[in-house]
This record gives C-alpha cells, sequence and structure tokens, in this order.
C-alpha cells in the first residue's frame, strides 16, 4: 500500500476524479474514500493516478526487511531506534554525548544466541499485545512457553560482563514469565503464580528483581492461607543482599505484621528504625471530587482547580514558612543527578559504549555502574560535599545543554531552580542522595517526595525540605517510605503533608 507524502498529494488525486475535496477532512478520512472507492470498482485506475504524482514507488521483500531490522536491533541493542537516528543527528534535532565506544567483548556468543534472543523478543512482543488485547489465551501461551525456556544457572550470556545479561534469551523470557505472575495474580491462580515466583527465584540468583519477586511470592502464600511459609519466605529474604529499597521495606513490614506469639516472640532488629515517626501536616481543601479511581482535585486559593501537590505549595509558600518548591517527584533529582555526574558517567569503561547514539552507558543501572567507576565517582562525592555542587551544576548545564542524557530533562527546571535546589540541599545531604542513585539507580530512580522546597538564608546558603503529598484516601506505598526513611538518615528534613477536605 502507498503511503502518501502529504495531505495535497490525497487532495490532487480526488480532484482528478471529479470529485469535492474538503479540505477540512483529516488525510486518514481521504485515504480511506479513496480506497473504497477502488476496492468497489469506481477508481479502477487509481494505481496509475498514485504513480503519476508519487513517481516510481519500491516496495522491499520480507526478507530484506527482516534483515534491516536485525542490522537496526544490533547496532542500537533496542526496539526504539532506527536508521532514522543518523537523520536526526545530521538535522540537528537530536543531540548525543561525546564519549569514548571500547569494544573487547562481544554481546551475543554466536549467531545461535543472537537467534534465540530474537526469538525470546517475538515471544515478549506478543504477550505484550495479547495483554492489551485482552487475548487470555495468547496470554497462558506465552508465559508456558517462556516457563519452559527459563533454565537455571542461565542469567547472562557473559560471565566476564554481567550487565549483558539482559541480551540474553533467558532474561527475556523472565520478563515474560514475570508478566505472567501478575496476570494470574488478576486471576486469584496463586498457586500457579508462587510456582513461577518459585522457578524465577530458583533460576536467577544474582537479579535486582529479586526484591519483587519476593515480595510477591510471600504475599500470593498468605492469599492461600500459609502465613508461616510466606514469614519465612519474607525474612530469608532479608538475608538476599539483592532485595533491596521499596521491596525491602515490604518485607520488614510484613514480618513485623505477619512475627508475632506465637509465630515469633522475638522482635527483629529493624523494628525500631521501621518504625521511626514521620512529621505529618494536615492542610485544608475544598475539594472538587469524590469520585473513586480519580486523582484528588481541589480549588486553590484564587478559585482555580488544582491537584493536591499544587495546594499543598501554595500552603508552604504562605503560612507554611515562605518557602519556594516544584513539585518534582523523583525527575529534578535525576536531572541534578546527570548533571552533577556528566562526566563520570560519560568517561571511558569498556564495552558500555557501543554506538554514538546512547544516552547512557549500558551499565547505567546496574551494580557494574558504581563498581567500575567507584574511584571516579567518589571524587566527585567528595567534590559534592566539600560545597562545589553548584559550580559542577552550572558548568555541566552550560557545555551540555540539549544533549540527550538518560534521566536528565532540559525543559522542566531552570538552571536557577536547579542552583537554588543544590546550593539550599547543602553538600553533604546531596552527596549521600548521589552515592544512593549511583549504587544502585534502578532501586532508587523512582519514589521520591512530590514537592522539593527552598529558602535562602543568605545569597548563598538556605535550607531544603521534601514533602510527599497524600489525599484523602491515598497511603504510603513500600517504595514511598523507603525513601523518606533512607532520606531522614541522609539529613534531610522530611514531612508527609494529608490533605483533608474541609
Amino acid at each position: 500500500m502507498c503511503t502518501f507524502a502529504c495531505l495535497s498529494d490525497v487532495s490532487s488525486i480526488l480532484l482528478s476524479r471529479s470529485q469535492n475535496c474538503n479540505s477540512v477532512m483529516r488525510k486518514d478520512d481521504l485515504v480511506a474514500s479513496l480506497l473504497s472507492a477502488y476496492e468497489d470498482g469506481l477508481c479502477p485506475l487509481l494505481p496509475d493516478l498514485i504513480l503519476r504524482i508519487a513517481g516510481i514507488c519500491a516496495r522491499i521483500t520480507s526478507k530484506a526487511e527482516l534483515l534491516i531490522w536485525r542490522a537496526e536491533r544490533l547496532f542500537f541493542l533496542n526496539g526504539e531506534q532506527n536508521l532514522s537516528s543518523f537523520l536526526l543527528v545530521d538535522m540537528g534535532v537530536v543531540k548525543y554525548p561525546t564519549y569514548s565506544c571500547i569494544v573487547s567483548d562481544q554481546i551475543f556468543l554466536d549467531r545461535n544466541d543472537l537467534l534465540a534472543y530474537e526469538e525470546a523478543m517475538e515471544v515478549a512482543q506478543l504477550i505484550d499485545q495479547a495483554l492489551d488485547e485482552k487475548d487470555d489465551k495468547m496470554v497462558l501461551r506465552c508465559v508456558s512457553v517462556a516457563d519452559s525456556r527459563v533454565q537455571p544457572n542461565q542469567c547472562t550470556t557473559s560471565e566476564s560482563v554481567p550487565f549483558f545479561s539482559c541480551f540474553s534469551a533467558s532474561w527475556i523470557y523472565s520478563k515474560v514469565v514475570s508478566l505472567g505472575v501478575s496476570f494470574l495474580e488478576r486471576e486469584n491462580r496463586y498457586n500457579d503464580a508462587v510456582l513461577l515466583l518459585k522457578r524465577l527465584l530458583n533460576c536467577y540468583t544474582r537479579d535486582g528483581r529479586r526484591g519483587y519477586w519476593t515480595l510477591r511470592l510471600s504475599i500470593d502464600l498468605e492469599h492461600l492461607g500459609y502465613p508461616s511459609e510466606s514469614l519465612s519466605v519474607a525474612e530469608n529474604g532479608l538475608l538476599d543482599p539483592w532485595v533491596r529499597a521499596g521491596s525491602r521495606m515490604g518485607l520488614q513490614r510484613r514480618i513485623l505484621r505477619l512475627g508475632k506469639p506465637p509465630r515469633r516472640w522475638k522482635i527483629p532488629s529493624f523494628a525500631e528504625s521501621i518504625k521511626r515517626k514521620i512529621t505529618e501536616v494536615r492542610i485544608q481543601g475544598r475539594p472538587l471530587n469524590h469520585e473513586t479511581g480519580m486523582k484528588s482535585r481541589f480549588y486553590g486559593e484564587s478559585g482555580e482547580q488544582c491537584s493536591v501537590e499544587q495546594l499543598a505549595l501554595e500552603y508552604y509558600s504562605a503560612e507554611g514558612g515562605g518557602w519556594q518548591g516544584v513539585h518534582s517527584e523523583s525527575g529534578i533529582w535525576l536531572t541534578i543527578f546527570g548533571l552533577l555526574l556528566w562526566d563520570v558517567i560519560f568517561s571511558d569503561v569498556p564495552n558500555v559504549f557501543r554506538t554514538k547514539f546512547q544516552t547512557a552507558p549500558l551499565d547505567f543501572g546496574t551494580d557494574s555502574f558504581y563498581i567500575l567507576r567507584q574511584n571516579s565517582i567518589e571524587s566527585q562525592l567528595q567534590k559534592i560535599q566539600d560545597g562545589m555542587g553548584e559550580e559542577i551544576l552550572i558548568t555541566s548545564w552550560e557545555s551540555h545543554k540539549g544533549t540527550s542524557c538518560n534521566g536528565v530533562n532540559w525543559d522542566r527546571h531552570s538552571l536557577a531552580e536547579l542552583r537554588a535546589a543544590v546550593t539550599c540541599i547543602g553538600g553533604p545531604c546531596m552527596a549521600s542522595l548521589c552515592r544512593h542513585l549511583a549504587q544502585d539507580y534502578r532501586s532508587w530512580s523512582s519514589g521520591m517526595p512530590d514537592l522539593l522546597l527552598w529558602r535562602f538564608n543568605s545569597e548563598y546558603s538556605g535550607e531544603a525540605k521534601l514533602v510527599e503529598v497524600k489525599g484523602p484516601k491515598d497511603r504510603l506505598s513500600e517504595q514511598q517510605r523507603a525513601w523518606i526513611l533512607l532520606l531522614m538518615d541522609c539529613g534531610f528534613i522530611i514531612e508527609v503533608c494529608k490533605i483533608t477536605p474541609c
């Protein structure tokens, strides 16, 4: 089927057929009108009319199309980029960072390894489509195929380069099985979900997803009426170094709830820590809606509709203490982290950069990121701790403005806002936060408090506060609770602001 270059081409064909052409019609509607006329035999010369305007057209074979797809997959190592990336760079639409590509190891061991990976990707695409279309039979079929091909000790394609594991067929199949677990849980098929979770935990002993799998296993066992086994799973999970952040918090809270006498008589050592009091502030607002499942909306001071976060910002800027701030969640922190550690992120490390079209190294978000750069990361964090954060931020902003980098959003926050945040947070807290992101970006890149507030005491010093905002029916997630306690340990001032209807 020919794809018309522009609306005027379609209009020209309609005019050549002496039909009225409504200029306000959408291009898709005009094309549908032409194709309908051709299929009904009213316009047998349509192909000739198209060729006269579009020129010579060629259609590549399915084999050639597969070859191009495979070349793109091998080159870009993802399903998002294609050959248009070269054009976008040449046109100046997209700018990638400058770094060195030092390749010493191959991602795929041989052709069979690549073909197995491609086959796994097809299964993953099928289950995504089946979930969207609510095709339960196809979902279960994909899960069955993936489950049969997940084997113990097949976690990585290369033991010497562990962050290549996500390019293995086994890793892709584990994603499919994880989707299957969520599907089975929604269907209340907890026995089947438990079997899949146990297989995943048995096969993938060094994986950042183990925390999620362990938490789900403990929850599903309780659903089945096995509280003692659920408790044992949670306790063993805390001994696993791959169980982190929100998942770890969730398991600790389950242990405190399930581990009461007579199941357990000893109070866990972490009980006092996670039961720490979190400062709460309550403010009232005039609600706009009370509908279940909808995000709470309120009327602000000006009488206009606003979210709970905007209502909280209004409170903190006035009677709440004269704070300035932004509704940031994790976005502003990832931007600051990217700017402060830019030179470290794009430093010369073997095998992490394979093309000139990457926005982050391949090991970004894995344990390898910190391990391979520990000295340079700690050196940069020391500068931040010593008060050089604002200077580093300004230099990085001016040097790389507009360049694509994972986590950095150039448009959402101004340089003035970022400078204020870094200055008022202070070196020690900022360095501590960046260290946690560098060590485990995957676990800590989400769940940060909603608001970042600051106020200056002088031109070069100030204070900051982080606020998690909750509507009338909202409660803290395990990830949010884990962040709050971590930030308290880092020295941040933090509180929960609860909005109640007046």
